[in-house]
């Protein structure tokens, strides 16, 4: 492996949420972009948010933008309504349905979600959910009205931020799981940790039942959007992580992390490598987070958040060179 950094010239954002005025669900936010490519487009999926209710709560929905594949920074489409419903009353996406990660199927299209549920002694909680689409990715129906994978004895809450990958046979699912709460100035905060699970049939799933990467900022450090690509004979990871508090704003927010494998079960954090980091000004100078690497027309590019953890919609940035 190389030890220099990646490069990555950031492009812009190809999609301001702001910027659209007839759909009242697409408020703002343009959150976890995950991109399917398509024969004549590049869909990127992402979660966004109507304004928050008399109480100042949010629900949260996902939907999609479509970019040219000869220039992803040119907007081609915009859905015209969320890809997936709320859940119905006590369940677990009763609230909100972010993020979501979209893979062929056969002639079908399947995702995975993490639904939002409000809670009382914390602010939420979180299972992953499925759902499949059959028209061509405009909407998708839910496998059930529960999670394909939830709540554990090693797991106790917070499974999200699902990344689905298929390797030879098996369907890889990457995600994090909740380790503590913490309570700080009167707030519960969230500590979470990347893992991993596989499947032969994407709804019975092995979990490894363990952190894939290490914590380096702190013992209690955050990880996030733990996003997988394979090239040139290694596995590659692109995530984010966080200090436990005061992370909102400021050196202890979001930054993008990087580590690579053999076998995706034994990784090497590298974080010097991952090449994207914050701005000296504009909409992501304060953080970068929620990166997803794919690759389009020869180039890999990332999609990645800035400021607000994607208030302001999402940005792209192109690979100069390989991975």
């Amino acid at each position: 492996m190389a030890v220099t950094p990646y490069r990555w010239t950031k492009l812009g954002r190809p999609f301001v949420p702001q910027s659209i005025q007839d759909r009242p669900w697409l408020a703002e936010f343009a959150q976890a972009p995950a991109s399917l490519l398509m024969d004549d487009r590049l869909r990127m999926y992402f979660s966004c948010r109507p304004k928050p209710d008399e109480r100042g709560q949010y629900t949260s929905l996902s939907a999609y933008v479509d970019l040219a594949l000869d220039d992803p920074m040119r907007l081609i489409g915009l859905a015209e309504q969320p890809i997936l419903a709320l859940g119905e009353r006590g369940c677990f996406d009763e609230f909100g349905t972010y993020p979501v990660s979209v893979a062929r199927d056969g002639d079908r299209l399947r995702a995975y979600y993490a639904g939002w549920t409000r809670c009382e002694s914390v602010p939420f909680d979180t299972a992953i959910g499925m759902a499949f689409s059959d028209d061509g990715g405009r909407t998708f129906q839910k496998a059930g009205p529960g999670p394909v994978l939830a709540a554990s004895l090693n797991e106790p809450f917070v499974l999200s931020g699902p990344k689905i990958r298929r390797f030879g046979d098996r369907w890889v699912l990457f995600y994090i799981a909740g380790r503590v709460w913490k309570m700080h100035v009167g707030r519960a905060e969230p500590v979470y940790k990347i893992r991993m699970a596989t499947s032969d049939d994407g709804v019975h799933w092995v979990r490894q039942d363990r952190d894939l990467i290490e914590s380096r900022v702190e013992p209690d450090e955050a990880q996030a959007s733990p996003d997988v690509i394979e090239a040139n004979g290694h596995f590659h990871m692109f995530f984010c992580y966080r200090h436990s508090t005061d992370f909102r704003s400021g050196p202890r927010g979001y930054r993008i992390g990087y580590a690579w494998s053999d076998d995706l079960l034994h990784w090497t954090r590298d974080d010097a490598r991952a090449g994207l980091d914050v701005s000296a000004s504009g909409w992501d100078d304060d953080m970068v987070a929620y990166p997803h690497v794919f690759q389009l027309g020869g180039a890999t590019y990332m999609a990645y958040l800035g400021n607000g953890v994607g208030r302001e919609g999402f940005g792209l940035a192109r690979l100069e060179g390989s991975l």
